[in-house]
């Protein structure tokens, strides 16, 4: 019997949190079909203008495709670095290799608004107009660390046997590494990338601190909320929440589609 009431409260439990975190997804993905007016917080009814006329407001469209653009920078050029630095950690003993590492993990554990506040004011003092290039590389700073943990953690697990075998069958450096190593760190590699993109993308403190006028997504929809949120911003959300699914339901099939094919190997 307790086992029972066991069941049902972890049951009741685990559909209240997947309620309260599926509901403002929900609310999203619906208020992007609402017939709204100045704002989108009334149900005044179904429509597809918003999705069919998704760049009416051309600032909305400004903000998302600056969102896109510097998450994918900030993402390649940490993906970059933060790859290497990573090798370099697990496979190299060097000096100040404990500090780098701390060092690293500090944008980690320093609150996003000292480092906004930080990198506004070097900014500041050194002249540098803010704009979408600052932008980036702020996103690209605290990218690093993030990448770094998760390419670590996959480089230390791998085998050295494999690119000693590698180097044994007269195999260059570079050869080595793109058809060895890199296929095996590819799976840490995707998921840095897919993390760094969600940081950056998402990110709104940092930005506003360092952006000055240029505009992301995340700053539109903030400055926006004064005076009532268009409903395009909801069209974008949902699209982001869409393509977010269809990318791990594909990576996922990719995965199940590779470890058959070892399998049957």
């Amino acid at each position: 019997m307790t086992g029972r009431f066991r069941g049902w409260g972890v049951a009741v439990y685990s559909i209240v949190v997947f309620a309260i975190l599926l509901v403002p997804i929900g609310y999203t993905v619906l208020f992007s079909f609402n017939d709204s007016r100045r704002t989108n917080i009334i149900w005044r009814g179904f429509t597809l203008d918003n999705w069919t006329g998704i760049c009416d407001d051309a600032r909305v469209c400004g903000a998302f495709g600056a969102s896109i653009g510097v998450g994918s920078a900030a993402t390649l050029v940490a993906c970059a670095l933060g790859t290497a630095i990573a090798i370099a950690l697990v496979r190299f003993r060097f000096r100040f290799r404990n500090a780098l590492t701390i060092l690293l993990f500090l944008p980690m554990a320093t609150p996003e608004i000292v480092l906004g506040a930080g990198l506004s004011s070097q900014l500041v003092n050194l002249g540098i107009e803010k704009n979408l290039v600052t932008v980036t590389i702020a996103h690209v700073m605290f990218c690093i660390s993030f990448v770094v943990v998760t390419v670590r953690a996959r480089a230390a697990s791998l085998d050295p046997a494999l690119e000693e075998a590698g180097r044994d069958l007269y195999g260059s450096p570079a050869q080595v590494f793109w058809r060895v190593t890199f296929p095996l760190l590819l799976p840490g590699i995707v998921a840095a990338a897919l993390l760094s993109f969600a940081l950056s993308f998402d990110d709104f403190i940092i930005t506003n601190f360092v952006s000055g006028s240029a505009e992301t997504l995340p700053k539109y929809i903030y400055i926006a909320a004064a005076r009532g949120i268009p409903a395009q911003a909801n069209v974008f959300a949902s699209l982001i929440f869409f393509l977010a699914i269809a990318a791990v339901i594909t990576i996922s099939l990719i995965g199940a589609a590779r470890r058959k094919r070892l399998l049957r190997g």
